[in-house]
């Protein structure tokens, strides 16, 4: 199967979901042109709150479209942009990708994936109970995050839906992701 960007989003105000988008302008550096989450430092506000110079390790956030289709069956009806993601794949396995790996986005982008977005509580004030389903417990009692993964802006560029993605990972040995 081909990976392609499936849709693209970004809203300049805080506020849990984002719009979808005809496209969005990647900035080296700093993430997602006119995003609220855009720049060097923390953008989050739970994050600001602890320590607002802290790099900003969530520049951009993707999920993966299989996602949506996961939470379908369990009674949840999710669409792009709704969880707060700036590009939802298709044909990528996002959780499974190293630290470091790099995903090229349409012609020019690239982002470098930092780790795992740590979903909060205001995922079940967007549909009650559906944290759960994005965070769960594996084999042995592990975590399992499933709400996408986080990443930086190396090459900047425009991304649109129907992009190619070209997945490069990092020399071995691989960092698994962890939460960032």
């Amino acid at each position: 199967m081909n990976s392609t960007v499936a849709a693209v989003s970004s809203n300049g105000d805080y506020s849990f979901t984002k719009p979808n988008r005809e496209s969005v302008n990647l900035l080296t550096g700093l993430g997602v042109e006119g995003d609220v989450h855009a720049g060097v430092t923390v953008r989050h506000r739970s994050r600001v709150a602890q320590d607002p110079t802290q790099p900003n390790l969530r520049q951009v956030h993707l999920i993966h479209e299989e996602l949506f289709a996961e939470l379908r069956a369990a009674g949840f009806e999710v669409g792009p942009g709704e969880l707060g993601e700036n590009i939802t794949t298709a044909g990528v396995d996002l959780l499974t990708l190293p630290t470091g790996t790099l995903l090229h986005l349409g012609n020019d982008a690239v982002v470098e994936v930092t780790g795992l977005r740590n979903p909060c509580l205001q995922i079940d004030n967007f549909r009650h109970g559906l944290l759960k389903e994005v965070v769960g417990r594996g084999p042995g009692g592990a975590v399992v995050r499933k709400a996408g993964i986080m990443g930086v802006v190396v090459t900047g560029g425009r991304v649109r839906p129907g992009d190619v993605i070209e997945v490069r990972l990092p020399a071995e040995p691989h960092r698994p992701l962890e939460r960032v």
